[in-house]
């Protein structure tokens, strides 16, 4: 049986942990870090990305480039934007660095993605379309660099 002020301490966390999924989801083209998502949850860099891990299944950054590709995939669907305008507008620097998350993520590289899933949701309501082509993380991929880009 836990103690009463550890019970309350886990759930302080975890209002913490959700306030910063929440940063992550409404900021994710803006550049973020580990460290800054820390200082604003009161938390240490390391502390905040092993509670991150242990609630959400993932480290802060692989969720964040999870919410990038994400909108990334939505944009391409759209088909308007260049493949390097969709890397830059979704929060990414490096068009290298998205196109491999975007691979690792998806299957497929952008360019290629494109291709198919624009004719795979013509008709489609967006809220289908996002839930249907949402990205799962192959868990057999390499473990993405510790730091938020």
């Amino acid at each position: 049986m836990t103690s009463r002020p550890a019970s309350e301490q886990h759930l302080r966390d975890l209002a913490r942990l959700r306030r910063v999924r929440d940063r992550i989801d409404r900021e994710y083209a803006q550049p973020l870090d580990v460290e800054a998502l820390a200082r604003s949850a009161h938390m240490s860099a390391g502390h905040l990305s092993r509670q991150f891990r242990a609630a959400y299944g993932e480290s802060p950054y692989s969720y964040l480039m999870t919410r990038r590709i994400e909108r990334a995939m939505a944009l391409l669907r759209r088909g308007d934007l260049s493949v390097t305008e969709i890397c830059f507008t979704v929060g990414c620097s490096s068009l290298g660095t998205f196109s491999t998350r975007f691979t690792e993520l998806v299957g497929v590289p952008p360019s290629v993605y494109r291709r198919q899933e624009t004719r795979a949701t013509v008709g489609m309501p967006s809220c289908v379309a996002k839930q249907v082509t949402r990205p799962i993380r192959n868990q057999e991929a390499p473990a993405p660099a510790p730091h938020l880009a």
